[in-house]
Formats: structure tokens, sequence, C-alpha cells
């Protein structure tokens, strides 16, 4: 008996020995990069993609009704050859009927329905007027793989045809498709007019 405590007090002393000798200093460390070229992004029809009205009456009652694919061109310019991409931020966070990260939402109708989601591609992309890919990074551009999708959680730029690896430009033109679906409509009370409010900003990141 008198053992066992000899050997729970030793290891008490000895625990208490490591606290005492604990560093009383912390360090921080701020890194980064200053690029000397910046980049401006522009959309064509100042950004702005109108449906009109649609009726309820054509909305498919028990499955998303797709909108038709409409186009603005994308153009970023920079001051000079410069590896960038850009992200997209949802100004609608928690509108998307899907909860999809591929998916941007619409807004709330009705204060807590969500009306539907979007689906936002790059296409056509021309990097100094020569054709490149997009690629996406999930981790702030550790990682790369193919594709056209900006994401609520991505970062997209551009590589060498058939290449992961980003490739810097003065000036990349591309198209950006806009896909809109509403929600199933026996999910919505459609009784009174509803705005389809979809909001994106689309903000440059330095690579």
């Amino acid at each position: 008996m008198n053992k066992t405590l000899n050997t729970l007090f030793g290891a008490m002393l000895l625990a208490g020995s490591a606290c005492a000798f604990a560093a009383s200093s912390v360090d921080l460390s701020v890194s980064g990069t200053i690029t000397p070229s910046a980049c401006e992004p522009t959309l064509s029809k100042g950004g702005l993609v109108d449906y009109g009205k649609i009726s309820a009456k054509s909305l498919n009652p028990d499955k998303a009704t797709w909108l038709p694919k409409q186009y603005v061109q994308l153009t970023l310019t920079c001051d000079g050859p410069t590896l960038a991409g850009l992200e997209a931020k949802d100004n609608r966070e928690g509108s998307d009927f899907n909860n999809d990260p591929y998916d941007f939402g619409l807004g709330l109708i009705n204060t807590n329905q969500k009306l539907g989601a979007m689906n936002l591609e790059i296409w056509r992309p021309l990097a100094d007027g020569v054709t490149v890919s997009t690629i996406g990074s999930e981790d702030r551009g550790s990682t790369w793989n193919q594709t056209r999708e900006l994401m609520r959680t991505n970062i997209l730029t551009v590589a060498d045809v058939s290449s992961v690896i980003p490739k810097p430009f003065q000036t990349l033109v591309s198209d950006l498709e806009i896909a809109p679906r509403i929600a199933p409509a026996n999910q919505l009370n459609l009784t009174n007019e509803v705005a389809i409010d979809g909001s994106v900003t689309l903000s440059v990141v330095y690579l």
C-alpha cells in the first residue's frame, strides 16, 4: 500500500516539475507576398441577368424546374502577367434548396422558403488570346483539379490545356454560364409574386 502511494506522489511531483519549466512565451509569425500586379474583374451587362416574369403554373410540382441558361462575359485584366484566380461568395448563403457547395442560392421567399439554386461555370476561357483550361482548388491552391465550376468552396483559375498547373496571364476572357433552377413548386407558397434574388460576389485571389 505504501509503495502505491509513493509512486503516485512521485508522478504528481514530476507533473508539477514539468509545469514549472513550461515555456512562458509563444511566437506569432506573419507572412504573405506583395504582388506588383493587380487584377480587375468585370462582367458584361453590368453583371445583371433578368429572367422576367415566370408563371408559377409552368413550374414542376415535385422536381426542380431548370430555367434557360444565360451567359455574361467575364474579363480579368491585370497590370502584367499574374498568377491569379477567382473565388465566389454567395450573398444569399443558406438559401440554396439543395445545400450543395456547387450551388448558389436564389434567396428566401415567405421568410424561410428556399426558392432555388444556380450553378456557375466558366466556358471558353482565353488567356492572352490563347485557349486554356480551367482548374479549381478547394485547399487554397495546394492541389488542383480540372473543373469549370465555380463553387462556394473553391478557387478557379486557368492552366495550359491538359495541365493542372496555374498559368499566369495578363488578360483572361471567358463566358460565365448561369444555370438556375427553381425548387419543386410543392415546397413553395406562390400565391403572390416572389422575386428571384440570386447574388454572388466574384473576388480576385492572388496565387
